[in-house]
């Protein structure tokens, strides 16, 4: 019984060895073949465990989780290559770790989203772009599969890419939702308006938006009747403008790739 045993843990240690090997073979290749994406993983990867390490040593449990989140983001890659034998391109890798770390290291951690006012749109922009590039991949290999019969005309090719984008979208912004209301967020960053409209101030009922132009401040009022000016030189409106916003510029990145990739797939064809 005690020699199956040690048989058992030699077989583990075997397979996770056998494991750590082929990671280092491929890694190995990586570097030979796709220098580019294998040092901009590298690198972005150190950058982010070292500031791991900092939070962890300052208590910043939030930072922490944010590294985590984008050390996570920076294996799937490899873990698609290797399990579902899907070669992602060189610069599809590039985009993917460099947005990655400007939206959540640069972006959330650093502040940029509030220190450079494009930074979002900037960012909403090129992720339209890059899953709609991604939906258009996972088309183009099964396509391509020999077990998979699938043969999309390029009109058909370019839709995918420009739904898969727009859902992808929806649901991270889904997501800022969710964190703003179960953990306090402010993922959706709020807007300042000096103008709005409003059914709700409709002393009739009847549904009719009144208009309220000329807002110079929102005032808090809490349950004991306190009062705080916020200063904020309009209506302090809570997302929506953000999100919306957030979609438009996703559209416009998800529609220019596909109709790129329209025209490149039916020239190619």
């Amino acid at each position: 019984m005690g020699t199956e045993k040690k048989t058992r843990r030699e077989l583990r240690r075997e397979r996770r060895s056998r494991r750590r090997e082929l990671r280092r073979g491929a890694l190995r290749r990586k570097m030979r073949e796709e220098p580019g994406a294998f040092w901009t993983y590298v690198i972005l990867r150190t950058i982010v465990i070292l500031i791991l390490i900092r939070s962890l040593m300052r208590g910043e449990f939030e930072s922490s989780v944010v590294c985590l989140f984008v050390l996570f983001i920076y294996v799937l890659p490899q873990f698609v290559e290797e399990k579902l034998k899907i070669e992602i391109p060189s610069v599809l890798e590039i985009v993917i770790f460099v947005f990655v770390f400007a939206a959540e290291i640069l972006g959330e951690m650093q502040s940029y989203f509030i220190k450079y006012q494009y930074w979002d749109t900037i960012l909403h922009t090129t992720s339209g772009f890059l899953f709609a590039a991604v939906g258009f991949s996972l088309v183009d290999l099964l396509n391509r599969h020999e077990r998979v019969s699938l043969s999309l005309s390029p009109v058909y090719m370019a839709i995918v890419a420009f739904c898969f984008s727009m859902t992808v979208g929806v649901l991270w912004e889904f997501f800022e939702c969710a964190m703003d209301q179960i953990f306090m967020q402010d993922m959706q960053k709020d807007t300042i308006l000096q103008q709005i409209s409003t059914v709700e101030l409709d002393a009739t009922r009847s549904n009719i938006p009144i208009v309220v132009s000329g807002i110079q401040d929102t005032i808090l009022v809490l349950e004991n009747g306190e009062q705080y000016p916020l200063g904020l030189g309009g209506y302090l409106d809570i997302g929506i403008y953000d999100t919306m916003g957030d979609f438009f510029v996703n559209f416009i990145g998800a529609v220019v790739f596909s109709v790129i990739a329209f025209f490149e797939e039916r020239s190619a064809n």
